[in-house]
């Protein structure tokens, strides 16, 4: 679980607070999705990093024994396959500290997410331009 006492606003700040042998796996993570996901703001979002383009993108942190990696459920089932040797759950994915993190399957998901929300936000624009 998390241990951080004083509430983070910036994803550097998130890293620096983590303990020094994450530090460098953290910063990788970041900057696969921030390739991946150039346009995407960084935020912090439920004490979490996260990335955001019309909407929540993903979000990451460490834990005492892990990486959490979230990109929300459809993102999940769209790499269920490639992602069934992780723990996780309906919109999350655990990669255990002492293993490598999947970096390019990664990459590759915060890319589905930002196609996803991309065409997710040109639809509602499209709905709303109809409704005029």
């Amino acid at each position: 679980m998390d241990t951080r006492k004083d509430p983070i606003d910036s994803i550097d700040g998130y890293i620096s607070e983590s303990p020094d042998e994450v530090q460098e796996i953290l910063k990788k993570l970041r900057e696969v999705i921030r390739k991946a996901a150039p346009d995407a703001e960084e935020r912090i979002s439920c004490q979490m990093p996260a990335f955001a383009l019309h909407g929540n993108l993903v979000c990451f942190a460490a834990y005492k024994k892990h990486i959490g990696f979230y990109p929300a459920p459809r993102g999940i089932e769209a790499f269920r396959l490639e992602l069934s040797q992780y723990k996780g759950g309906k919109g999350s994915v655990q990669s255990p500290i002492d293993k490598p993190l999947p970096y390019d399957l990664i990459s590759r998901i915060v890319k589905f997410r930002v196609a996803e929300n991309t065409r997710l936000a040109e639809e509602k624009l499209k709905k709303k331009a109809r409704k005029r």
